[in-house]
């Protein structure tokens, strides 16, 4: 991690460098005309110290960000091994079956009472637990049905493909690509890309935008960056405020994606927090377990517990209680 005196400087560069539209090649060109005209670096010292000198401070970066690289690289495969192993174990165990949990008393007693309660208010008209079970699930797949109607699926990156650009994302950020499709030899002195932070425009200087709206939510302008490749395509990542959130467009105007299909890169929550890491692979089993008609993990546990209180009383009459 930067420590602090490292990023003291983070602020005004920033800004300097959002002035550039050509940026970072015009950014260091502004940099380096400043230290011809305002210093002696080039001639203070001996022949090739300046040359030395900044070939020496690229080292210093370059090597920490190779490791870095190379270690997140590591911990994505690593998250990918362990996660294909939990999907095989809970597999098996799908296979094999719930496992009955054990209740206290005390819920025990807490569940009798929410059950009398239920049948004094359903009485005989009550639909049975199976017949229940069966009406919300018709139910939810009527929601379901009705919320993704005319949705778009998500691309392979859980983003989507437009006619001018293309865009993909992980809960942390958003890559978008965006063909310069021309007969004019461009520079990146000539794309206009204005990043704020939720609101993005980008296109040729002299035409009509490209891109030019507010943006699905909000990003971190001093994390998010582009680059124009080999004079032909626009590369913009912007990072995003809210990490547990997915984007259904990249600006409002944009049509909507299905973010229920969206499916997560295992690797990529080797990236998140503990907790975090463990509410995105529920909310992910959970997922699965709906696409296959089964229960999610707490329905399970709800079900497990009402089994085994069943079991404990065989001379209770549940026929006539509605569960839900």
């Amino acid at each position: 991690m930067p420590t602090a005196e490292e990023q003291k400087f983070d602020g005004m560069l920033l800004a300097m460098a959002e002035q550039h539209e050509g940026g970072v090649p015009q950014f260091l060109d502004t940099f380096f005309g400043f230290l011809a005209r305002k210093t002696d670096f080039y001639t203070g010292g001996e022949e090739g110290a300046a040359f030395n000198l900044v070939k020496s401070a690229f080292d210093k970066h370059f090597e920490p960000a190779k490791k870095e690289r190379e270690r997140k690289k590591k911990e994505r495969e690593e998250a990918d091994r362990k996660y294909k192993e939990k999907l095989k174990k809970e597999k098996e165990e799908e296979e094999k079956g719930a496992t009955i949990k054990e209740i206290t008393d005390e819920e025990a007693e807490k569940l009798q009472k929410e059950l009398d309660s239920q049948k004094k208010q359903n009485g005989s008209t009550s639909s049975t637990p199976e017949e229940t079970e069966t009406k919300s699930e018709d139910k939810e797949k009527e929601v379901d049905e009705e919320e993704d109607n005319g949705k778009i699926k998500p691309n392979q990156g859980n983003g989507c493909d437009l006619d001018k650009y293309k865009w993909t994302q992980t809960l942390e950020e958003i890559d978008l690509r965006i063909p310069i499709v021309t007969n004019l030899k461009l520079k990146s002195k000539d794309i206009v890309v204005e990043l704020k932070k939720k609101h993005l425009k980008v296109g040729i200087k002299g035409q009509e935008p490209i891109i030019d709206g507010e943006l699905y939510n909000e990003i971190k302008l001093e994390e998010s960056t582009w680059v124009f490749e080999n004079a032909k395509t626009v590369m913009i990542n912007m990072e995003k405020i809210n990490r547990m959130e997915w984007w259904s467009k990249l600006v409002l105007t944009d049509p909507e994606i299905n973010t229920k299909k969206i499916n997560p890169e295992p690797s990529k929550l080797s990236d998140l927090d503990g907790e975090t890491r463990g509410l995105v692979e529920k909310m992910m089993y959970d997922q699965r377990q709906k696409e296959m008609g089964l229960p999610t993990s707490d329905e399970q546990k709800k079900q497990d517990v009402l089994k085994k209180f069943m079991e404990q009383h065989p001379e209770m009459d549940f026929s006539k209680c509605k569960f839900g």
